[in-house]
């Protein structure tokens, strides 16, 4: 494997909402994928609904990270205006038409691994949105952020539903907080 595969492969990491090391880590990645995409328009498109606990993760978001008016950031996806599976592809389509070669990151809710819970991940590559739920929606995103709020495998709609508040809730300022913190890092710059 030569050295540019190497660099060239796509990067995953993990952290827990109370693990301030590992969301360090986090920061320092978004602030590197910002500085990589200066002179683009940057985009966070937070996607799920305040129709149910769980999903509401990304409205939330956006909600913080709206009411904060970073200059050049476009923010997608609020409590007042969610971006959920109805209306995800004209959204994305109003992006691409509005924004001339846009950077995205999607920001969504998901399940998995009861030892997961709580984690907020960043990944390289487009968004899958809906798959903890069996929908088919479009790939969005040239980088991701997931935040897991329950446990997934069974009865997705019913577990959503019944996800603690608190925990989403915790989890929507935290990821606010990173993004504003790496994104306000490179303006300075």
């Amino acid at each position: 494997m030569s050295l540019f595969s190497l660099l060239a492969e796509p990067q995953k990491m993990k952290a827990h909402v109370d693990d301030f090391t590992a969301k360090a880590r986090l920061e320092i990645r978004l602030s590197d994928l910002f500085a990589s995409t200066r002179k683009r328009p940057a985009v966070i498109l937070c996607i799920g609904t305040d129709r149910s606990t769980g999903d509401a993760l990304g409205p939330l978001i956006g909600t913080h990270l709206s009411r904060l008016n970073l200059p050049r950031l476009h923010v997608y996806g609020t409590l007042d205006e969610p971006v959920h599976a109805q209306n995800l592809g004209e959204n994305i389509q109003f992006i691409h038409k509005s924004l001339v070669d846009p950077f995205i990151i999607a920001i969504d809710a998901c399940l998995g691994r009861i030892d997961s819970i709580g984690c907020i991940t960043l990944a390289d590559g487009p968004l899958k949105p809906g798959a903890g739920v069996h929908k088919q929606l479009p790939e969005v995103g040239e980088a991701h952020i997931t935040g897991i709020v329950n446990v997934g495998g069974f009865m997705e709609y019913m577990v959503l539903q019944n996800t603690r508040l608190n925990l989403v809730w915790r989890m929507s300022e935290n990821i606010s907080s990173l993004i504003t913190r790496s994104y306000i890092t490179i303006l300075r710059e």
